[in-house]
């Protein structure tokens, strides 16, 4: 358990950042906050997927001269030539640029980095995340996929305290209550939830979602494809499996509730029956900012919380009858192995076909409890290998597809 961490680890007086997946919502929000400590972090590499005029307005906002786009196909031929000679006219060391998936990754082996803010959406991301800590850099992971598909393959090149720096505000909360404690006296941790937009809900509510109310947060600003996520409580389940590698903790000690003002992130309770809570504003500001200062704190990116305005707070037990993608990511969790790589792989097809209007939103944890299904009938693997976790995905991709298009025909 990542508890008794020592405070010496990596302390640079300016941090030197790679960020994978620079122009999604973590990481706009991470060159945010190293737009505000410009002494402390210095944004070395930028990679994006397919927003290439966004890429090269943060390259020359930042004077970034290595560069990476995974799908020049989907912008002009112009981007892509301003791109090239931003690289090619780069102020200090000399510039570079790579296009398609395997120059997004490569960026993780930039000489002058310390840092990988791995942001990228999917399991695309469990490879970037393997290479960073296979070069002895710190992995500031955002990509859930990591653990949830890899975590038997990650943790173990994470043994040394900071090298994995969890950017999401519950593992970031659970890590920070953790400081200074003995992993022995941990009973319980607790994983908040928002409850979604649908919070209170019955199934017979649901049939006839639309992806754009589905995509409504009640209060955090995120991709499309973690709202979907969250609104169905599979990001919760996702989160349950990441605690279950980052801190050790089994599965019957790790516990959800809905706290719905999100006000508190994650707590952590004692052998004695003290809890300790994390609170904090709602924006992922603060979890990445700590996740890039750690061992220090540096001020607040945002305006910290009121508390004389906060008002209730309120708990209450989720509902995994309604949303079963919760409970499916307990179950294969508890199994292990290749059966979290599969639910993911489904799940990102599921969440894919929903927002493309060709599946329904109950129609997601079908599709994945029956992928799931199928896996466990053909044999549950014990992970060895990348390449295994691939071949996984891929059949649960194809699977996944087959059952969303019988679900349009």
């Amino acid at each position: 358990m990542q508890s008794n961490v020592s405070p010496q680890v990596r302390v640079a007086s300016q941090r030197r950042v790679v960020v994978l997946g620079s122009t999604g919502s973590i990481g706009v929000q991470t060159l945010d906050v190293a737009r505000r400590h410009p002494d402390r972090l210095k944004i070395v590499g930028l990679a994006a997927g397919t927003r290439g005029a966004e890429l090269l307005a943060q390259a020359k906002e930042f004077n970034v001269g290595h560069l990476a786009l995974g799908k020049p196909e989907a912008v002009s031929a112009s981007v892509v030539a301003e791109l090239e000679e931003q690289a090619a006219g780069f102020v200090g060391t000399k510039g570079s640029i790579g296009f398609g998936s395997d120059a997004v990754r490569e960026m993780v082996h930039l000489e002058e980095a310390d840092v990988v803010v791995n942001a990228l959406v999917g399991a695309a991301g469990l490879q970037a995340s393997y290479e960073t800590l296979r070069a002895g850099k710190v992995l500031a992971l955002a990509n859930k996929e990591s653990l949830v598909v890899g975590g038997n393959l990650i943790m173990p090149m994470a043994s040394e305290p900071g090298m994995l720096m969890p950017i999401d505000s519950e593992h970031g909360a659970i890590y920070q209550c953790l400081l200074g404690e003995d992993s022995r006296e941990v009973s319980k941790l607790w994983v908040t939830a928002s409850g979604g937009p649908f919070r209170g809900k019955k199934r017979s509510d649901l049939e006839n979602i639309t992806p754009a109310q589905a995509l409504a947060h009640p209060t955090w600003n995120m991709g499309k494809k973690i709202s979907i996520d969250s609104s169905t409580l599979m990001n919760k389940g996702l989160e349950v499996i990441e605690a279950h590698h980052l801190f050790q903790m089994p599965y019957d000690r790790i516990e959800v509730v809905v706290q719905p003002q999100s006000a508190i992130h994650s707590m952590v309770e004692f052998t004695d029956g003290s809890v300790k809570a994390h609170l904090g504003t709602t924006d992922m500001r603060i979890p990445i900012q700590f996740a890039l200062s750690y061992p220090e704190r540096w001020d607040a990116p945002v305006e910290p919380l009121d508390f004389r305005m906060l008002g209730s707070l309120d708990f209450a037990a989720p509902d995994t009858e309604t949303f079963r993608c919760l409970a499916l990511a307990y179950h294969a969790g508890r199994v292990s192995g290749t059966l979290p790589c599969a639910m993911n792989a489904a799940n990102e097809v599921a969440v894919a076909a929903f927002l493309a209007e060709q599946i329904g939103y109950l129609d997601i944890a079908r599709c994945v409890e029956a992928t799931m299904d199928a896996h466990e009938g053909a044999g549950v693997q014990v992970v060895e290998s990348l390449e295994q976790l691939k071949a996984v995905d891929a059949w649960a991709r194809a699977f996944a597809s087959e059952w969303a298009r019988g679900r349009r025909s």
